[in-house]
C-alpha cells in the first residue's frame, strides 16, 4: 500500500472548508485524509472506520473551545465533510476517564450533552477511545490485511514479528467505555508505539499531523500486506472446482425460500476468481462457518453463509427441497444460539429474523440477500472481502474468530442495531416488476408510481433514447426492445432474475392502436396488431408465470386493455380485436393461476394524453363529435381529464389488491358503453 497523500490536493481541502462556520485548517485536513482512507476498500467499508483530530473551535459565546472531532453517526468516510465531524468539548470527555464503568446509554448520553453543536449527528461510540488518547490526529479502520493478522490464534506473537514495537497490542473487548479506558492504558505503556491493533477488531495509528497519522496508517498496512503475500507465495491450498450450476434456476426458488407473503427480498450474485477460488476450496464446509473476521460485520452479514451445495443432476423439485433443506436447518442454528446465548447472559431479547444475508454456492457465485439492492450489495461487499481475508488468514496461520457470546453481544447491541436505520416500509418493498412502453405515457408514470413505493423495476420500451433517463432517475434495470421479439422480451424476465432473484409482478402496459375499417383492412396490420396487443402479452406473462411459479410466492400480472375492448368503435377494429382477445387472456391466466396465488386483472382507460392518440387523430375524433381536442378529453361522465397518473393508480390498486383476480378497471372519467359486463 502507497500514501495517496498529495500537497496539492491537501490545498483544495483548505480552500474549501478552512474558512467555513465550525471548521478550520485541522478540520478541512482531517476531512482530507479521512476521505483517503474511506475511499480504499481494503481500509473501510460502507460507514466503517472512524477518525477524529483535536483541535480548538469558538462555541456560541465566542469563547475558544478544545475540542474532539470525531466521526459522526450516519457519514460515511469516503465522502465526510466537516458536518460530518462532530465537536464535542474535548475536557469534559477526558474527565469520564476517571469513572469506573459507563454503561452504554449513559456514554451516548455523555458525548451528546457535550457537543458544541446540540443538532449534530452523534459522535462515533468510539469517540471515548479517541478523546482519551493524547494524539492530535487518529485513524481507525478495518483493513483487510491487519484483519488476516488479527484473526489469529497467535495474534500477539504475529504481531511482534510485522511490527515490532511500533504498535501497542489490545486485547479484544467490546467497543465502548471499557475499550477506550483499556487501549489508553496500552498507549500510555507503549509511549514510542504509533498507533494501536486492537485483536479481532483492527487498527489505529496516530500523529500531530493529518499526514502524520495517515501515512503511519499506510505503512502499518503495507507492513502487514507484504507480511501476509510472502506467506501465500509458500503455501498451495487444495481445491477443486464444482460444475457450473444455472443460476437461472436456482435465483426463484432460493429467493422464494427467503421470502414470506409480506417480506420479500432481492438477491444479488457476484462472481471473480477470487470468489470462484474460495469456492473451491476442499475446506469450504469449514472455513466458512468459522465467522466473520470483525463483530462489526454481523448486523449485515450474519455471523456465517448458507452453504449449497446444488448439482446439475438435481431436476427442480429436487433443487427445491435442498434448498428447504439446508435453510431450515439454518434457521434452526440461529435460533438455538440466539436462545442459548441470551439464557446463558440472563438477557430477553427479541431475535431478529434467522435468514441468512450470505449464500455461498459452489457453481454459481456469492449471493447476498437484503430488502433492497443496496442492503444486499452491502453484504456481498461485506462478504467479499471476508474472502480475501480468510485466504490471507489462513496462509498466515488459522483464521480464528471471537467466540459466539461476543458476536451475540454486538448483534443484540442496541448501538450497533441502530446503524442499520428504520426505514419506513412501503406497499411493493422488496418486490420485482417489469413494466413494457414504460418510456413515456401510462408506462412512465407506472414506473414512477411503482418506484415510490419501493418497487425494484425492469423497464422496457424501443425508445432508449427517453427508457435510459428514466431507468436513471429511477435507479431501475432497463433494455431497450421491441415486444414483438419474443426473445428479447423474455430476456426482459432473465434481466430481472439476473439482477435481483426473480419477479413478483408485470405491468404489461406496450400496445399500438392501428385504424381501419375490418372488410378493408390488409392482413399485414391486423397481424401486427396482434403481435403487439396480444401476442406480446401472451408471451411476457408466459415466461413472468413461469419464474413466479418457481418463486412459490404469488405474484400479479398487469394488463392495460382498453375500453375499445367492450365498446369498439367504427375504424377502431384492428386494435379493438386485439384488446378484446387480450381481455380474454387476463382472463384465463386467473383462471389457471388462481391456485399458485398469481392475480391477473387488466385495466381499460380511456382517452388519456398519450402517443398512442397522435394530435392529428384526436382532433378528427373530437370534430366528429362537435367538440375542440380539450373537450374531447373530458367528455365522460365526470367532466375531467383522466391523466396517466390516473391509470398508474389504477395499477398500483390491482398490484397490492390481494383479493382481486380476472377483474378489469375501467379508467376513462366514466362511459356506460364501456363498462364491463
Amino acid at each position: 500500500m502507497q500514501s495517496r497523500y498529495s500537497d496539492e490536493e491537501a490545498q483544495t481541502y483548505l480552500d474549501r472548508f478552512g474558512a467555513l462556520p465550525g471548521s478550520n485548517a485541522d478540520v478541512a485536513l482531517r476531512v482530507y485524509t479521512s476521505r483517503l482512507i474511506g475511499r480504499d476498500p481494503s481500509l473501510v467499508l460502507h460507514g466503517g472506520g472512524n477518525t477524529s483530530v483535536k483541535t480548538t473551535l469558538e462555541d456560541d459565546t465566542g469563547s475558544a473551545v478544545e475540542v474532539l472531532c470525531v466521526k459522526g453517526s450516519g457519514w460515511d468516510l469516503g465522502e465526510i465533510e466537516p458536518a460530518g465531524l462532530p465537536a464535542v468539548r474535548l475536557e469534559g470527555l477526558r474527565a469520564l476517564r476517571a469513572r469506573a464503568a459507563l454503561d452504554d446509554e449513559a456514554m451516548v448520553n455523555a458525548q451528546r450533552t457535550r457537543l458544541l453543536d446540540a443538532s449534530a449527528p452523534n459522535p462515533s461510540v468510539e469517540t471515548l477511545l479517541h478523546a482519551f488518547l493524547p494524539a492530535k490526529f487518529i485513524d481507525h479502520s478495518h483493513a483487510d490485511a491487519i484483519l488476516a493478522l488479527v484473526d489469529q490464534p497467535e495474534a500477539d506473537a504475529i504481531a511482534a514479528e510485522v511490527f515490532g514495537d511500533a504498535l501497542g497490542v489490545v486485547p479484544y473487548v467490546m467497543p465502548g467505555f471499557a475499550l477506550a479506558k483499556l487501549a489508553a492504558e496500552v498507549a500510555e505503556a507503549h509511549p514510542s508505539a504509533r498507533g494501536l491493533l486492537l485483536l479481532r477488531h483492527g487498527l489505529f495509528t496516530w500523529g500531530e499531523t493529518a499526514r502524520a497519522s495517515y501515512e503511519a496508517h499506510v505503512e502499518m498496512v503495507d507492513r502487514a500486506e507484504r507480511f501476509v503475500a510472502a506467506r501465500r507465495a509458500r503455501i498451495s491450498v487444495p481445491r477443486r472446482a464444482p460444475a457450473a450450476f444455472a443460476w437461472a434456476r436456482l435465483a426463484p426458488i432460493l429467493r422464494g425460500a427467503l421470502s414470506s407473503d409480506a417480506r420479500r427480498v432481492v438477491l444479488h450474485r457476484r462472481q471473480s476468481e477470487a470468489i470462484d477460488a474460495y469456492l473451491a476450496r476442499e475446506d469450504l464446509a469449514d472455513v466458512s462457518q468459522r465467522g466473520v473476521p470483525t463483530p462489526d460485520h454481523v448486523i449485515r452479514t450474519k455471523r456465517v453463509p448458507l452453504l449449497l451445495a446444488p448439482t446439475p443432476e438435481m431436476d427442480d423439485d429436487a433443487l427445491r427441497a435442498h434448498v428447504d433443506e439446508r435453510l431450515a436447518r439454518y434457521r434452526e442454528a440461529y435460533e438455538a444460539y440466539v436462545a442459548r446465548e441470551a439464557a446463558a447472559k440472563g438477557r430477553t431479547v427479541r431475535p431478529l429474523d434467522p435468514d441468512p444475508r450470505v449464500i455461498l454456492v459452489p457453481g454459481v457465485g456469492l449471493v447476498t440477500a437484503g430488502a433492497s439492492p443496496k442492503e444486499a450489495r452491502v453484504a456481498a461487499d461485506l462478504h467479499e472481502h471476508l474472502v480475501d481475508i480468510v485466504e490471507m488468514a489462513e496462509a498466515v496461520g488459522r483464521y480464528e474468530v471471537l467466540p459466539l457470546g461476543d458476536l451475540f453481544d454486538m448483534e443484540y447491541w442496541s448501538l450497533e442495531q441502530a446503524k442499520l436505520g428504520k426505514a419506513a416500509s412501503r406497499a411493493l418493498e422488496g418486490r420485482v416488476v417489469i413494466v413494457t412502453g414504460a418510456a413515456s405515457g401510462i408506462g412512465g408514470a407506472c414506473a414512477r408510481r411503482f418506484a415510490r413505493e419501493g418497487a425494484q423495476l425492469v423497464l422496457v420500451d424501443r425508445d432508449e433514447g427517453a427508457l435510459a433517463p428514466l431507468a436513471s432517475a429511477l435507479g431501475a434495470r432497463h433494455v431497450a426492445l421491441d415486444v414483438t421479439h419474443a426473445e428479447a422480451l423474455r430476456g426482459a424476465v432473465t434481466l430481472a432474475i439476473e439482477a435481483f432473484g426473480g419477479l413478483d409482478g408485470i405491468v404489461s402496459n406496450a400496445g399500438t392502436a392501428p385504424q381501419g375499417r375490418m372488410h378493408e383492412v390488409d392482413d399485414e396490420t391486423l397481424r401486427h396488431s396482434f403481435e403487439v396487443n396480444l401476442f406480446a402479452h401472451q408471451t411476457l406473462a408466459a415466461a413472468a408465470t413461469k419464474v413466479m411459479r418457481a418463486q412459490g410466492r404469488g405474484g400479479f400480472l398487469l394488463f392495460n386493455a382498453s375500453k375499445a375492448a367492450f365498446d369498439p368503435g367504427p375504424g377502431f377494429g384492428p386494435y379493438a380485436s386485439a384488446k378484446a382477445a387480450l381481455i380474454a387472456l387476463m382472463k384465463l391466466y386467473a383462471v389457471e393461476q388462481g391456485e399458485a396465488g398469481i392475480r391477473s386483472n387488466a385495466v381499460n382507460a380511456d382517452r388519456v394524453r398519450t402517443a398512442l392518440l397522435p394530435p392529428d387523430f384526436v382532433a378528427a375524433r373530437a370534430a366528429a363529435r362537435g367538440l375542440d381536442p380539450d373537450a374531447y378529453f373530458r367528455s365522460n361522465l365526470l367532466r375531467r381529464e383522466v391523466s396517466a397518473d390516473d391509470v398508474a393508480e389504477a395499477f398500483f390498486f390491482l398490484a397490492c389488491a390481494r383479493s382481486t383476480t380476472g377483474c378489469t378497471v375501467t379508467v376513462d372519467g366514466g362511459n356506460p358503453a364501456a363498462s364491463p359486463r
